[in-house]
């Protein structure tokens, strides 16, 4: 087994999250009673006895975890990365390029120490949640936690785009056997016209690929909760949607619970109190649930699929 996937187990677990085993994977209980499978690139087959039995075990309401396209359960679904080692502003747009190049002139992207992060990326987390129209949930000391409990871990960096000496933007890296990944990236958005996340973006994607031992970058999973156009900045930045499948399961005593009914109820949830990520979530998940019951062939890709056949085309043709 990996070291650093017990290192990544020991940083969520100085976070207050509750972390499990089980045969085929690492779980955290990421949203309350539900539980996310981690390391997030693995794509795994566990048997159903071993996620009937974790969720009895856990008292979990349910979970979730990555599966490949010929698992017969599982909604149609991807991970945001980038797999080649050559890395560019070639492989952008015309506009991509552009648009890297306008944030570069304006800001300054190193590596940054936790403590700092710690101190001046609460307020830009909290602008980006609010941007996102997503209600804050992570305290100030939580905030210092997730960040000081990293500073002492191998494998994990800060990296920040600076305005001035001022951290306008920054991003959290991970170093997962030979995958990276891209942690809390946020920005104040007065510099968001100023291209900062796309120098931000590009100069930490080059840096890492450039390292002989990573060989792929994970952006993010295919959000259960976010706008289907959530990802269309990474899909600019040269990534691309890494078709499989994302199965969520619910404890056998809940399933007749969680049922199209209950789906219902949780988005008119959703447009009653908006901004409650706490709805948005539980919608999210049931509706990842109910989906994954659906045949693959009565499903439909999600659409960050045609939002990146759209760019490449644009690309191709330059």
């Amino acid at each position: 087994m990996s070291h650093s996937v017990e290192i990544f187990a020991k940083w969520l677990s100085c976070q207050g999250y509750r972390v499990e085993r089980t045969k085929s994977s690492w779980w955290y209980n990421v949203y309350g009673l539900a539980w996310q499978a981690f390391p997030y690139h693995w794509i795994i087959e566990p048997k159903e006895e071993e996620l009937r039995e974790f969720l009895v075990k856990v008292h979990g309401a349910g979970l979730r975890y990555s599966t490949g396209l010929n698992s017969p359960y599982g909604r149609l679904s991807y991970h945001a990365v980038f797999e080649e080692k050559n890395y560019d502003l070639d492989i952008l747009s015309q506009n991509a390029r552009h648009n890297v190049r306008r944030g570069l002139r304006r800001c300054k992207i190193e590596q940054i120490s936790f403590d700092r992060l710690a101190e001046e990326g609460w307020i830009l987390q909290v602008k980006t949640l609010r941007r996102q129209r997503r209600k804050v949930r992570i305290s100030r000391n939580k905030w210092h936690k997730l960040c000081l409990s990293a500073a002492d871990l191998p494998g994990f960096e800060a990296w920040g785009a600076l305005v001035n000496g001022k951290l306008v933007a920054s991003v959290i890296t991970f170093q997962m056997d030979n995958c990276c990944y891209m942690l809390y990236q946020q920005c104040d958005e007065r510099y968001l016209r100023r291209y900062i996340n796309n120098a931000l973006s590009f100069v930490v994607t080059k840096e890492m690929l450039s390292r002989p031992h990573i060989k792929s970058i994970l952006y993010g999973l295919h959000s259960i909760d976010a706008p289907p156009n959530v990802d269309e900045f990474k899909f600019r930045m040269g990534y691309w949607p890494k078709p499989v499948k994302q199965r969520v399961v619910f404890h056998p005593i809940l399933e007749p619970v969680f049922n199209r009914m209950t789906h219902r109820f949780l988005r008119w949830l959703t447009h009653v109190f908006p901004g409650q990520s706490f709805f948005s979530k539980a919608e999210g998940f049931v509706r990842f649930g109910l989906d994954s019951k659906i045949p693959t062939e009565q499903q439909d890709w999600p659409i960050a699929f045609r939002i990146h056949g759209r760019m490449k085309e644009r690309i191709e043709k330059k």
